[in-house]
């Protein structure tokens, strides 16, 4: 994974501004030819491949070919672009249905958002304590605000209880997407990694002075992860409900 970005580096103002789409028609430029809108498109599809860091106007520029300088006509800057970037992409994550329980809302949140960061791996590039303010990304936090809500939890509880959610799933997308991008960039993947390094076990590795290690090893636990994502949102979320449940 590529350092890390921040979003809201941009003018604040432009970027609510375009977030709402409250910016207004650009007086210069192309005006047939592009929308902020699927400037923002192309921009996605240039990160899905590249990265934050392989993206720049002038590539956004270049697939829409036009001049780099019209495309600021309607975009500032690529700080406001990414911004943009952000809440298009979560627009993708599914609402729940009306009348489904807290449980069932805040898994939905949590599977979502799974699957978002694996489809728009840059987002995990962006830090994500500083929300953008848009519409979308709004949108999906109320949602699962809504589902404690409903569980009767107080507001402190209620945003204590997302970020939780939130955290893990953004945690574990990363380890995922880090495995991912680390075998396409080597050429390796993490099962050949671990078996060029089988003679660790054998020559170095000290039995007795780990044997929860031992153990662990021997009941080749390691293999069997392919579901940790699962057994720890499923945890998490037994374990709000016993938070929920001594309640009372």
């Amino acid at each position: 994974m590529s350092p890390a970005e921040y979003s809201g580096l941009g003018d604040p103002e432009r970027s609510i501004a375009l977030l709402w789409g409250k910016a207004g028609t650009p007086t210069r430029g192309p005006k047939q030819r592009l929308t902020v809108e699927r400037v923002v498109a192309t921009a996605i599809e240039i990160a899905d491949v590249d990265g934050l860091d392989g993206l720049s106007m002038r590539k956004v520029a270049e697939r829409l070919g036009v001049g780099t300088m019209s495309l600021y006509t309607y975009v500032p800057a690529k700080a406001e672009l990414v911004d943009l970037m952000l809440d298009r992409a979560t627009g993708e994550v599914r609402r729940p249905d009306e009348g489904t329980g807290w449980r069932e809302r805040l898994e939905l949140f949590a599977r979502e958002h799974w699957q978002l960061y694996h489809r728009h791996p840059w987002m995990l590039q962006v830090t994500g304590h500083r929300p953008v303010l848009g519409p979308n990304e709004l949108r999906a936090y109320d949602d699962a605000l809504g589902a404690l809500a409903e569980a009767g939890l107080d507001e402190r509880d209620m945003v204590g209880v997302v970020d939780l959610v939130e955290g893990y799933v953004r945690g574990k997308a990363r380890n995922s997407v880090d495995s991912a991008q680390a075998e396409r960039r080597t050429g390796v993947s993490d099962d050949q990694w671990w078996t060029a390094r089988q003679f660790f076990w054998e020559k170095h590795f000290e039995r007795a002075d780990y044997p929860n290690l031992t153990r662990v090893l021997d009941a080749d636990a390691f293999s069997r992860q392919g579901g940790a994502f699962e057994f720890g949102l499923a945890r998490t979320l037994d374990g709000i409900a016993r938070y929920l449940a001594d309640r009372g």
